[in-house]
């Protein structure tokens, strides 16, 4: 069990506190990430589906398009509600710092930190907030205490889950087929 052990969390209004913070944390980064995978998939929230997702990863190297489209699109709905729901321990945040490692390496750390030049800082931000979540358990409000399932997740098992969502990640970024127009996708980037 890697329920957090802060100064007075486990004396009544410490865990309370903790968990609420963790809770609040889950909540923004899970379903942030949840809504930026439905963009892919579905097209919502201003999205631009799948069909142009799939181009955008083929003009990436990822191909086929629609494979590795798809398998972005709904790892960033499974990792997001997982997280949010706080289920499955570090499963849902893992799957986050796989897909945003894909993202950085693919897309964005040519442009450098910032949001604003479409460089690495949100990627950064999700790699950060998944990790620290992973490793400090969901808290009190989450599914996996309400089950019972938070025993089954020690300290290994979370390095473990996590390490393999990053070996995961540098592979994706390994096996892109990458050619000239790969290089340079066009400024429009659906699905980044």
């Amino acid at each position: 069990m890697n329920n957090c052990s802060f100064a007075g969390a486990e004396k009544g209004k410490g865990k309370i506190m903790v968990g609420t913070g963790l809770l609040i944390a889950r909540l923004i980064v899970g379903l942030a990430m949840a809504a930026h995978g439905a963009q892919k998939a579905f097209g919502f929230f201003g999205g631009h589906g799948l069909k142009a997702t799939s181009g955008f990863f083929e003009s990436l190297g990822y191909r086929p398009g629609v494979l590795f489209a798809a398998s972005a699109a709904y790892g960033e709905i499974v990792g997001g509600i997982l997280t949010a729901l706080g289920l499955f321990g570090p499963v849902g945040p893992a799957l986050i710092v796989l897909l945003m490692i894909v993202a950085a390496g693919s897309v964005h750390l040519r442009n450098g930190f910032f949001a604003s030049g479409n460089g690495v800082e949100l990627n950064a931000f999700y790699v950060a907030a998944s990790l620290a979540l992973a490793f400090a358990g969901p808290g009190v409000f989450s599914f996996d205490t309400l089950a019972g399932l938070d025993q089954y997740f020690s300290a290994q098992v979370d390095a473990v889950v996590v390490g393999a969502g990053i070996v995961v990640g540098f592979l994706s970024l390994a096996i892109r087929r990458t050619t000239a127009s790969a290089a340079s996708p066009s400024a429009s980037r659906p699905g980044a």
